[in-house]
Protein backbone atom coordinates (compact mmCIF):
# COMPACT_ATOMS: atom_id res chain seq x y z
CA UNK A 1 0.00 0.00 0.00
CA UNK A 2 1.52 3.33 -1.08
CA UNK A 3 1.19 6.30 1.24
CA UNK A 4 -0.10 9.66 0.15
CA UNK A 5 2.52 12.41 -0.11
CA UNK A 6 2.97 14.18 3.22
CA UNK A 7 1.50 11.35 5.30
CA UNK A 8 3.23 11.90 8.62
CA UNK A 9 2.57 9.72 11.65
CA UNK A 10 3.60 10.63 15.17
CA UNK A 11 4.36 7.94 17.77
CA UNK A 12 4.39 8.24 21.55
CA UNK A 13 4.81 5.28 23.90
CA UNK A 14 3.95 5.05 27.57
CA UNK A 15 6.77 2.64 28.47
CA UNK A 16 5.20 1.56 31.76
CA UNK A 17 1.75 0.82 30.35
CA UNK A 18 0.50 -2.64 31.25
CA UNK A 19 3.06 -3.26 33.99
CA UNK A 20 0.38 -4.20 36.50
CA UNK A 21 -1.33 -6.82 34.34
CA UNK A 22 1.00 -9.79 34.75
CA UNK A 23 1.20 -9.31 38.51
CA UNK A 24 -2.53 -8.87 39.10
CA UNK A 25 -2.53 -5.16 40.03
CA UNK A 26 -5.40 -4.31 37.61
CA UNK A 27 -3.65 -1.23 36.26
CA UNK A 28 -0.36 0.65 36.09
CA UNK A 29 -1.29 4.23 37.00
CA UNK A 30 0.97 5.92 39.54
CA UNK A 31 4.65 5.61 40.39
CA UNK A 32 4.02 3.54 43.52
CA UNK A 33 1.99 0.92 41.61
CA UNK A 34 4.69 0.80 38.92
CA UNK A 35 7.45 0.27 41.49
CA UNK A 36 5.40 -2.46 43.15
CA UNK A 37 4.78 -4.17 39.80
CA UNK A 38 8.50 -4.18 39.01
CA UNK A 39 9.28 -5.55 42.47
CA UNK A 40 6.85 -8.41 41.78
CA UNK A 41 8.67 -9.28 38.57
CA UNK A 42 6.74 -7.36 35.91
CA UNK A 43 8.63 -6.34 32.79
CA UNK A 44 7.75 -3.47 30.42
CA UNK A 45 6.12 -4.65 27.19
CA UNK A 46 4.77 -1.46 25.62
CA UNK A 47 7.91 -0.76 23.57
CA UNK A 48 7.73 -4.25 22.02
CA UNK A 49 4.04 -3.86 21.17
CA UNK A 50 4.65 -0.46 19.57
CA UNK A 51 7.55 -1.94 17.62
CA UNK A 52 5.26 -4.66 16.24
CA UNK A 53 2.94 -1.98 14.88
CA UNK A 54 5.76 0.09 13.38
CA UNK A 55 7.30 -2.97 11.70
CA UNK A 56 4.03 -3.53 9.77
CA UNK A 57 3.76 0.02 8.37
CA UNK A 58 4.54 0.73 4.69
CA UNK A 59 8.19 1.78 4.25
CA UNK A 60 7.31 5.17 2.75
CA UNK A 61 5.34 6.39 5.80
CA UNK A 62 7.14 9.28 7.49
CA UNK A 63 7.52 8.73 11.23
CA UNK A 64 8.19 11.34 13.88
CA UNK A 65 8.60 10.43 17.51
CA UNK A 66 10.06 11.05 20.98
CA UNK A 67 13.51 10.03 22.15
CA UNK A 68 14.27 6.86 24.09
CA UNK A 69 11.65 4.40 25.33
CA UNK A 70 8.86 6.91 24.71
CA UNK A 71 9.15 6.28 20.97
CA UNK A 72 12.55 6.04 19.30
CA UNK A 73 13.42 2.71 20.95
CA UNK A 74 10.35 1.08 19.40
CA UNK A 75 11.12 2.51 15.96
CA UNK A 76 14.74 1.33 16.12
CA UNK A 77 13.64 -2.14 17.22
CA UNK A 78 11.41 -2.29 14.13
CA UNK A 79 14.39 -1.38 11.92
CA UNK A 80 12.79 1.83 10.73
CA UNK A 81 14.08 5.40 10.46
CA UNK A 82 12.32 8.14 12.37
CA UNK A 83 12.84 11.80 13.12
CA UNK A 84 12.98 12.62 16.83
CA UNK A 85 11.14 15.89 17.39
CA UNK A 86 10.94 15.87 21.19
CA UNK A 87 13.47 15.08 23.89
CA UNK A 88 11.84 14.19 27.16
CA UNK A 89 13.29 16.15 30.06
CA UNK A 90 11.43 14.17 32.71
CA UNK A 91 12.26 10.77 34.18
CA UNK A 92 12.50 7.79 31.87
CA UNK A 93 10.76 4.46 31.72
CA UNK A 94 11.29 2.04 34.54
CA UNK A 95 13.09 -1.05 33.40
CA UNK A 96 14.45 0.46 30.18
CA UNK A 97 18.23 0.30 29.69
CA UNK A 98 20.07 3.02 31.54
CA UNK A 99 16.96 4.50 33.13
CA UNK A 100 15.54 4.85 36.58
CA UNK A 101 12.16 6.34 37.43
CA UNK A 102 9.06 5.74 35.30
CA UNK A 103 7.75 8.23 32.75
CA UNK A 104 4.83 10.37 33.86
CA UNK A 105 1.55 11.67 32.52
CA UNK A 106 3.21 15.06 32.10
CA UNK A 107 5.84 13.47 29.83
CA UNK A 108 3.09 11.98 27.66
CA UNK A 109 1.21 15.28 27.39
CA UNK A 110 4.37 17.20 26.46
CA UNK A 111 5.29 14.60 23.84
CA UNK A 112 1.82 14.71 22.25
CA UNK A 113 1.91 18.49 21.95
CA UNK A 114 5.38 18.35 20.38
CA UNK A 115 4.32 15.76 17.81
CA UNK A 116 1.28 17.79 16.80
CA UNK A 117 3.40 20.95 16.56
CA UNK A 118 5.82 19.04 14.29
CA UNK A 119 3.00 18.29 11.86
CA UNK A 120 1.79 14.80 12.74
CA UNK A 121 -1.34 14.08 10.71
CA UNK A 122 -2.10 10.93 12.72
CA UNK A 123 -1.02 10.28 16.28
CA UNK A 124 -0.31 6.71 17.36
CA UNK A 125 -0.04 6.25 21.11
CA UNK A 126 0.88 3.02 22.86
CA UNK A 127 -0.66 2.51 26.29
CA UNK A 128 -3.97 1.97 28.03
CA UNK A 129 -6.97 3.97 29.21
CA UNK A 130 -4.82 6.22 31.41
CA UNK A 131 -2.58 7.07 28.46
CA UNK A 132 -5.66 7.81 26.31
CA UNK A 133 -6.79 10.26 28.97
CA UNK A 134 -3.37 11.96 28.93
CA UNK A 135 -3.53 12.25 25.13
CA UNK A 136 -6.98 13.84 25.36
CA UNK A 137 -5.73 16.27 28.00
CA UNK A 138 -2.89 17.31 25.70
CA UNK A 139 -5.10 17.78 22.63
CA UNK A 140 -7.90 19.63 24.41
CA UNK A 141 -11.69 19.25 24.31
CA UNK A 142 -11.89 19.57 20.50
CA UNK A 143 -8.96 17.55 19.13
CA UNK A 144 -8.24 18.19 15.46
CA UNK A 145 -5.67 15.43 14.90
CA UNK A 146 -6.94 11.84 14.61
CA UNK A 147 -5.59 9.43 17.20
CA UNK A 148 -5.29 5.65 17.38
CA UNK A 149 -4.23 3.57 20.37
CA UNK A 150 -1.84 0.63 20.14
CA UNK A 151 -3.18 -1.59 22.94
CA UNK A 152 -0.62 -2.08 25.71
CA UNK A 153 -2.47 -1.33 28.95
CA UNK A 154 -4.28 -3.57 31.41
CA UNK A 155 -7.93 -2.47 31.05
CA UNK A 156 -8.47 -0.65 27.75
CA UNK A 157 -12.22 -0.14 28.00
CA UNK A 158 -12.12 2.95 25.73
CA UNK A 159 -13.11 2.81 22.07
CA UNK A 160 -9.90 4.44 20.80
CA UNK A 161 -7.73 1.31 20.51
CA UNK A 162 -7.03 -1.06 17.66
CA UNK A 163 -7.93 -4.64 18.51
CA UNK A 164 -4.27 -5.72 18.13
CA UNK A 165 -0.91 -4.03 17.37
CA UNK A 166 -1.02 -5.49 13.85
CA UNK A 167 -4.52 -4.08 13.37
CA UNK A 168 -3.20 -0.65 14.40
CA UNK A 169 -0.70 -0.86 11.55
CA UNK A 170 -3.47 -1.78 9.08
CA UNK A 171 -5.55 1.23 10.10
CA UNK A 172 -2.57 3.60 10.05
CA UNK A 173 -1.48 2.35 6.62
CA UNK A 174 -4.99 2.81 5.23
CA UNK A 175 -5.11 6.32 6.68
CA UNK A 176 -1.73 7.16 5.15
CA UNK A 177 -2.90 5.89 1.75
CA UNK A 178 -6.20 7.76 2.02
CA UNK A 179 -8.22 4.58 1.48
CA UNK A 180 -11.21 3.14 3.26
CA UNK A 181 -10.86 4.91 6.58
CA UNK A 182 -13.62 6.92 8.19
CA UNK A 183 -13.07 9.27 11.12
CA UNK A 184 -15.36 9.00 14.11
CA UNK A 185 -15.61 10.45 17.61
CA UNK A 186 -14.72 7.64 20.03
CA UNK A 187 -15.18 7.58 23.78
CA UNK A 188 -12.33 7.71 26.28
CA UNK A 189 -13.41 5.86 29.42
CA UNK A 190 -11.22 5.56 32.49
CA UNK A 191 -11.77 3.47 35.58
CA UNK A 192 -10.69 4.11 39.13
CA UNK A 193 -7.82 1.63 39.56
CA UNK A 194 -7.86 1.88 43.35
CA UNK A 195 -11.55 0.93 43.28
CA UNK A 196 -10.79 -1.95 40.89
CA UNK A 197 -8.16 -3.30 43.27
CA UNK A 198 -10.79 -3.17 46.01
CA UNK A 199 -13.20 -5.15 43.81
CA UNK A 200 -15.42 -2.20 42.82
CA UNK A 201 -16.00 -1.11 39.23
CA UNK A 202 -16.14 2.67 38.95
CA UNK A 203 -15.88 4.31 35.54
CA UNK A 204 -16.72 7.57 33.85
CA UNK A 205 -16.74 9.02 30.36
CA UNK A 206 -13.72 11.32 30.19
CA UNK A 207 -14.19 12.72 26.69
CA UNK A 208 -13.88 11.85 23.01
CA UNK A 209 -11.03 11.57 20.53
CA UNK A 210 -11.25 11.47 16.74
CA UNK A 211 -10.25 7.97 15.63
CA UNK A 212 -9.68 6.46 12.16
CA UNK A 213 -11.76 3.31 11.79
CA UNK A 214 -11.58 0.25 9.56
CA UNK A 215 -14.19 -2.50 9.95
CA UNK A 216 -13.24 -5.04 12.67
CA UNK A 217 -9.91 -3.31 13.35
CA UNK A 218 -10.86 -0.85 16.11
CA UNK A 219 -12.43 -2.06 19.33
CA UNK A 220 -15.78 -1.04 20.77
CA UNK A 221 -16.22 0.57 24.16
CA UNK A 222 -16.83 -1.92 26.98
CA UNK A 223 -20.47 -2.12 27.99
CA UNK A 224 -21.72 -3.07 31.42
CA UNK A 225 -23.62 -6.22 32.20
CA UNK A 226 -27.37 -5.99 32.55
CA UNK A 227 -27.22 -9.07 34.76
CA UNK A 228 -27.83 -12.67 33.76
CA UNK A 229 -31.26 -14.23 33.71
CA UNK A 230 -32.28 -16.01 36.91
CA UNK A 231 -30.75 -19.46 37.08
CA UNK A 232 -28.17 -18.84 34.35
CA UNK A 233 -25.13 -18.70 36.71
CA UNK A 234 -26.10 -22.03 38.26
CA UNK A 235 -26.49 -23.57 34.81
CA UNK A 236 -23.12 -22.26 33.65
CA UNK A 237 -21.51 -23.41 36.89
CA UNK A 238 -22.99 -26.89 36.56
CA UNK A 239 -21.59 -27.23 33.06
CA UNK A 240 -18.18 -25.94 34.16
CA UNK A 241 -18.12 -28.31 37.14
CA UNK A 242 -18.85 -31.27 34.89
CA UNK A 243 -16.12 -30.28 32.42
CA UNK A 244 -13.51 -29.71 35.15
CA UNK A 245 -14.44 -32.73 37.26
CA UNK A 246 -14.53 -33.31 41.03
CA UNK A 247 -11.45 -31.99 42.79
CA UNK A 248 -10.18 -30.27 39.64
CA UNK A 249 -8.36 -26.94 39.48
CA UNK A 250 -10.20 -24.05 37.81
CA UNK A 251 -8.97 -20.59 36.89
CA UNK A 252 -11.77 -18.02 36.59
CA UNK A 253 -11.09 -14.82 34.67
CA UNK A 254 -12.52 -11.40 35.57
CA UNK A 255 -16.06 -10.22 34.92
CA UNK A 256 -19.61 -10.42 36.20
CA UNK A 257 -20.34 -13.72 34.42
CA UNK A 258 -17.41 -15.60 35.94
CA UNK A 259 -18.00 -13.94 39.32
CA UNK A 260 -21.57 -15.27 39.26
CA UNK A 261 -20.24 -18.73 38.37
CA UNK A 262 -17.84 -18.64 41.34
CA UNK A 263 -20.73 -17.72 43.61
CA UNK A 264 -22.87 -20.53 42.18
CA UNK A 265 -20.01 -22.95 42.79
CA UNK A 266 -20.09 -21.90 46.43
CA UNK A 267 -16.79 -19.97 46.51
CA UNK A 268 -17.43 -16.74 48.44
CA UNK A 269 -14.75 -14.09 48.28
CA UNK A 270 -13.88 -14.49 44.60
CA UNK A 271 -12.72 -11.37 42.77
CA UNK A 272 -14.93 -9.49 40.32
CA UNK A 273 -11.96 -7.91 38.55
CA UNK A 274 -9.10 -10.40 38.92
CA UNK A 275 -8.10 -13.96 38.09
CA UNK A 276 -8.90 -16.53 40.80
CA UNK A 277 -7.82 -20.14 41.32
CA UNK A 278 -10.44 -22.55 42.70
CA UNK A 279 -10.43 -26.23 43.55
CA UNK A 280 -13.76 -27.92 43.00
CA UNK A 281 -15.16 -30.16 45.70
CA UNK A 282 -16.02 -33.85 45.31
CA UNK A 283 -19.31 -34.85 43.73
CA UNK A 284 -22.16 -34.35 46.18
CA UNK A 285 -25.83 -33.53 46.13
CA UNK A 286 -26.45 -30.00 47.33
CA UNK A 287 -29.48 -27.81 47.41
CA UNK A 288 -30.65 -25.47 44.65
CA UNK A 289 -28.14 -22.84 43.54
CA UNK A 290 -25.05 -25.01 44.03
CA UNK A 291 -24.31 -25.97 40.43
CA UNK A 292 -27.25 -28.37 40.22
CA UNK A 293 -25.70 -30.56 42.91
CA UNK A 294 -22.67 -31.51 40.79
CA UNK A 295 -20.08 -30.35 43.28
CA UNK A 296 -19.73 -29.29 46.84
CA UNK A 297 -18.61 -25.77 47.58
CA UNK A 298 -15.45 -24.95 45.66
CA UNK A 299 -12.45 -23.76 47.64
CA UNK A 300 -10.82 -20.44 46.73
CA UNK A 301 -7.07 -21.15 46.63
CA UNK A 302 -5.69 -17.88 45.23
CA UNK A 303 -7.58 -14.60 44.87
CA UNK A 304 -6.22 -12.09 42.33
CA UNK A 305 -3.54 -14.50 41.13
CA UNK A 306 -0.27 -13.25 39.65
CA UNK A 307 1.50 -14.77 36.66
CA UNK A 308 4.37 -16.08 38.80
CA UNK A 309 1.92 -17.87 41.12
CA UNK A 310 0.22 -19.53 38.17
CA UNK A 311 3.58 -20.48 36.68
CA UNK A 312 4.41 -22.36 39.89
CA UNK A 313 1.31 -24.58 39.83
CA UNK A 314 2.19 -28.30 39.75
CA UNK A 315 -0.60 -29.07 37.25
CA UNK A 316 -2.27 -27.03 34.53
CA UNK A 317 -5.81 -25.94 35.49
CA UNK A 318 -8.84 -25.50 33.30
CA UNK A 319 -9.41 -21.84 32.43
CA UNK A 320 -12.93 -20.38 32.31
CA UNK A 321 -13.29 -16.99 30.64
CA UNK A 322 -16.14 -14.77 29.53
CA UNK A 323 -15.76 -12.12 26.78
CA UNK A 324 -15.95 -8.44 27.68
CA UNK A 325 -19.43 -7.12 26.97
CA UNK A 326 -19.63 -4.97 23.84
CA UNK A 327 -15.97 -5.54 22.90
CA UNK A 328 -15.80 -9.31 22.64
CA UNK A 329 -12.27 -9.62 24.02
CA UNK A 330 -11.59 -13.01 25.55
CA UNK A 331 -7.84 -12.70 26.15
CA UNK A 332 -5.56 -9.69 26.45
CA UNK A 333 -7.80 -7.25 28.31
CA UNK A 334 -7.64 -7.36 32.10
CA UNK A 335 -6.38 -10.95 32.25
CA UNK A 336 -2.71 -10.63 31.25
CA UNK A 337 -1.83 -12.93 34.17
CA UNK A 338 -2.81 -15.72 31.77
CA UNK A 339 0.53 -15.78 29.98
CA UNK A 340 1.16 -17.36 26.58
CA UNK A 341 3.10 -20.14 28.34
CA UNK A 342 0.13 -21.01 30.56
CA UNK A 343 -2.32 -20.83 27.66
CA UNK A 344 -0.16 -23.14 25.54
CA UNK A 345 0.03 -25.64 28.39
CA UNK A 346 -3.75 -25.52 28.83
CA UNK A 347 -4.49 -25.83 25.13
CA UNK A 348 -7.93 -25.52 23.60
CA UNK A 349 -9.24 -28.54 25.49
CA UNK A 350 -8.85 -26.81 28.88
CA UNK A 351 -10.17 -23.42 27.72
CA UNK A 352 -13.83 -22.95 28.69
CA UNK A 353 -15.60 -19.97 27.12
CA UNK A 354 -18.71 -18.79 28.99
CA UNK A 355 -21.32 -16.32 27.73
CA UNK A 356 -25.04 -15.85 27.95
CA UNK A 357 -26.94 -15.93 24.69
CA UNK A 358 -27.74 -12.24 25.19
CA UNK A 359 -24.03 -11.36 25.39
CA UNK A 360 -23.29 -13.23 22.17
CA UNK A 361 -26.26 -11.62 20.42
CA UNK A 362 -25.01 -8.16 21.42
CA UNK A 363 -21.80 -8.77 19.45
CA UNK A 364 -23.92 -8.78 16.26
CA UNK A 365 -21.75 -11.40 14.60
CA UNK A 366 -18.40 -9.82 15.49
CA UNK A 367 -15.87 -12.47 16.55
CA UNK A 368 -14.51 -13.06 20.01
CA UNK A 369 -11.07 -11.44 20.11
CA UNK A 370 -7.57 -12.54 21.12
CA UNK A 371 -4.55 -10.38 21.96
CA UNK A 372 -2.31 -12.59 24.11
CA UNK A 373 0.90 -10.73 23.30
CA UNK A 374 2.12 -13.69 21.23
CA UNK A 375 1.02 -13.45 17.57
CA UNK A 376 1.78 -17.13 16.90
CA UNK A 377 -0.42 -18.19 19.83
CA UNK A 378 -3.17 -15.82 18.69
CA UNK A 379 -3.11 -17.50 15.28
CA UNK A 380 -3.05 -21.00 16.81
CA UNK A 381 -6.07 -20.29 19.03
CA UNK A 382 -8.06 -18.63 16.25
CA UNK A 383 -10.92 -20.55 14.71
CA UNK A 384 -14.27 -21.76 15.96
CA UNK A 385 -14.78 -22.50 19.63
CA UNK A 386 -17.69 -23.93 21.59
CA UNK A 387 -19.20 -21.35 23.95
CA UNK A 388 -21.03 -22.59 27.04
CA UNK A 389 -24.30 -20.65 27.31
CA UNK A 390 -26.01 -22.71 30.02
CA UNK A 391 -26.62 -26.20 31.34
CA UNK A 392 -26.37 -28.63 28.41
CA UNK A 393 -26.45 -25.71 25.99
CA UNK A 394 -23.86 -23.96 23.88
CA UNK A 395 -23.02 -22.30 20.61
CA UNK A 396 -20.16 -22.47 18.13
CA UNK A 397 -18.59 -19.05 17.72
CA UNK A 398 -15.58 -17.59 15.90
CA UNK A 399 -12.42 -16.71 17.81
CA UNK A 400 -10.08 -14.31 16.01
CA UNK A 401 -6.89 -12.31 16.40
Amino acid sequence: MTSAPGARIGLVVNPVAGLGGLVGLKGSDGAEVQRRALALGARPQAVARASLTISQLPPDVELITVDGPMGAAAVRAAGRPARVVHHSTGPRAAGAPGTGEPSTAADTRAAVRALVAAGAGLLLFCGGDGTARDVLDALGPEPRVPVLGIPAGVKMHSAVFAVHPRAAAEVAAAWAAGRGVRLTAAEVVDRDEAALRAGRVSARLYGRLTVPVLPARVQQRKTGSSGPDPGTPAGLAAEVAERVGPGGLLLLGPGSTTYAVATALGAPGASLTGVDLLRLGPASALGPGHADGLATAARLLIRDARADQLRALPTTPCIALSPIGGQGFLLGRGNQQLTPELLRAAGRERLLVLATEAKLAALAGRPLLLDTGDPDLDDALSGHVRVITGRRSGAVYRLSA
